[in-house]
């Protein structure tokens, strides 16, 4: 008498096999890595950002995207392709005619929900703007990345250029604990000091 198999708890006929059948993600995330390898990554060494995107250092609006956070090819001395890490302009500030101050969160590369701020100081040279100075606010991937780029991420910002060229603000670490203290710094020389 012929009768039918039943699936067993691994989704096998026999019910059987070598452990637990991988979950629908892992085989998801192996079959795009799969593809990946084959198509030679996931874009062209030098490839630029997509469009409606800054370029990596581009002093674009606040709140737009820096890097797309994906790989973008570019190789390291070792020849390793490396990732630049996903960054959102939080906000920017321009004072005068040459001189801006931007805060910028960069996604961390070992944990998805965490993030660095970063506050820089910018002067237009020929042109462009250059980084005269940078510092961390707070700690390093001490902040949530995704309150630091939604919507009221700003509790409170202010830069004058007024010597002795103050800046303090204050930003949201999450909705139900609210806003951080308030970070200030001034501006002595082109180099960014805590107050």
């Amino acid at each position: 008498m012929n009768t039918p198999k039943i699936p067993g708890p691994q989704g096998r006929p026999d019910g059987g096999g070598a452990g637990p059948r991988p979950s629908r993600r892992v085989r998801r995330a192996a079959s795009l890595l799969a593809v990946a390898a084959l198509c030679g990554g996931l874009a062209a060494p030098g490839a630029s950002a997509a469009p409606g995107r800054a370029a990596p250092g581009d002093a674009g609006d606040a709140g737009r995207a820096v890097s797309a956070g994906r790989s973008t090819g570019t190789a390291g001395a070792d020849g390793a392709t490396r990732t630049r890490p996903q960054a959102v302009r939080v906000v920017t500030a321009q004072l005068g005619d040459d001189r801006k101050i931007t805060v910028t969160a960069v996604r961390s590369r070992t944990d998805r929900y965490a993030a660095t701020l970063r506050l820089a100081v910018l002067a237009e040279e020929r042109g462009r703007w250059v980084v005269e100075d940078r510092t961390t606010v707070g700690e390093r991937d001490g902040w949530f990345w995704f309150p630091l780029t939604g919507e009221g991420a700003v509790c409170s910002f202010s830069a004058s250029d007024r010597a002795p060229e103050p800046i303090t603000l204050s930003l949201l670490v999450t909705p139900s604990i609210g806003c951080s203290q308030v970070y200030r710094y001034e501006v002595v020389n082109g180099e960014i000091v805590p107050v």
